[in-house]
């Protein structure tokens, strides 16, 4: 088991640095402003406002689908929260820097970092201001208040991002993790129906928003719009000894 661990290790060293290069395009398609991609954010927005605003929503639908998860969950985890979503929100964002680190998509690492940065400044002041306006209260009755769900921000954020920097392909898998961590925040009584509506059009729009101030912050910052070194990765295995054997890691070096 030791050999194989430090020829894994070894492989691992062995490969070539990453590299992020920059694209020769200076305005790309995820940075135009097109009126066309307010409709599915602003649709969600509504619809999630107009529940929560709407007695018969909150009766009738939202009280509705939290019985509804009740019994599921007492039927799946007897009674139990399944905590996970605490962690699978963050998904589509280790995506993101895996692929920041591999050199792909349409911007360079210093972009992406900053467009990384944008987003999550501004759907954090939304979604707080927000959830501090609103007062909505929580299924479960807790402190915090309701009104948007803050985990359905972050996950459908990082999906977003995923969408827009590396296509539709790596997008459908971020949106998948992010529709689980909205359906969990209603499974474990923590949000209504409505919040996961306001939330998801919160972290779409403010990805989207993000990408159309990048030429903005281009010229603020003043990027290269010329190919640049990037950021390089090396990997190097080691073998230590301790008081109670051999210990094995790997270290990583990063050059930007």
């Amino acid at each position: 088991m030791k050999r194989l661990l430090i020829a894994i290790l070894s492989l691992l060293c062995l490969c070539p640095s990453v590299q992020a290069q920059r694209r020769d395009s200076v305005y790309t398609a995820s940075e135009r402003f097109k009126w066309q991609k307010l409709i599915a954010p602003a649709s969600l927005a509504a619809a999630g406002t107009l529940g929560t605003i709407s007695p018969w929503y909150r009766t009738e639908v939202n009280e509705n689908i939290r019985d509804r998860a009740a019994e599921l969950r007492q039927r799946v985890s007897g009674g139990k929260s399944l905590t996970f979503d605490n962690y699978l929100q963050y998904a589509s964002y280790a995506g993101y820097v895996a692929g920041l680190l591999a050199g792909a998509g349409e911007h360079n690492y210093k972009e992406q970092l900053l467009t990384l940065g944008t987003s999550i400044l501004l759907t954090a002041v939304v979604s707080g201001s927000l959830k501090e306006l609103c007062g909505v209260e929580r299924p479960n009755h807790a402190d915090h208040k309701s009104f948007p769900s803050g985990h359905t921000v972050t996950a459908f954020l990082g999906a977003e991002l995923v969408r827009l920097e590396f296509g539709p392909w790596w997008g459908l898998a971020a949106y998948s993790t992010a529709l689980i961590t909205a359906g969990m925040r209603i499974y474990n009584n923590w949000h209504w129906s409505t919040d996961l509506m306001l939330g998801a059009a919160i972290g779409i729009l403010g990805a989207n928003a993000a990408y159309w101030m990048l030429p903005w912050e281009r010229k603020l910052f003043k990027l290269n719009s010329k190919a640049d070194a990037g950021v390089r990765a090396s990997a190097l295995p080691y073998v230590a000894p301790t008081p109670y054997g051999s210990s094995y890691g790997m270290s990583l070096a990063f050059t930007f």
